[in-house]
């Protein structure tokens, strides 16, 4: 399950990438209005995001948060992993970090680390799959 600080990443991201891209830095207080995150959390999320170089920051009256990439080039599996960490539900299928699940007899034989797996690839296709302006872009169309 997508928890609340995934859900208001991936807000404020979006709100991030309907913004004018060669406009000013978007201030966090707007950011946490529009995209309805409060402040607070807010500000460790975006902090989360410019350690991975997701987002990036001015300082001063005219600061703010914008893209550090174009929208098209961050996925939503990108802004997830960053607070979330890996995609896979159990340890023993993460790409990133692998660890052998200790009651486990076989990995080989394992029925549910095979369907976990597929989980996983299918989770990770979807999510690396649809960038910040796919995004967008549908709630745009479905709008």
């Amino acid at each position: 399950m997508l928890t609340q600080r995934s859900r208001y990443g991936l807000r404020a991201m979006l709100f991030l990438a309907r913004q004018p891209v060669d406009g000013p830095p978007t201030p966090m207080a707007r950011i946490a209005v529009e995209a309805n995150v409060p402040r607070k959390f807010l500000e460790l999320i975006l902090a989360d995001l410019r350690d991975a170089s997701l987002v990036l920051s001015h300082r001063g009256k005219l600061g703010g948060y914008y893209l550090a990439r174009p929208a098209h080039l961050i996925s939503l599996g990108d802004i997830i992993r960053v607070i979330e960490g890996p995609l896979a539900l159990v340890p023993c299928v993460s790409r990133t970090a692998y660890r052998r699940c200790l009651d486990c007899k076989s990995e080989a034989d394992c029925a549910i680390r095979h369907a976990m797996m597929r989980v996983r690839d299918e989770t990770a296709r979807i999510l690396d799959g649809t960038s910040l302006a796919d995004a967008t872009a549908d709630d745009l169309a479905a709008a």
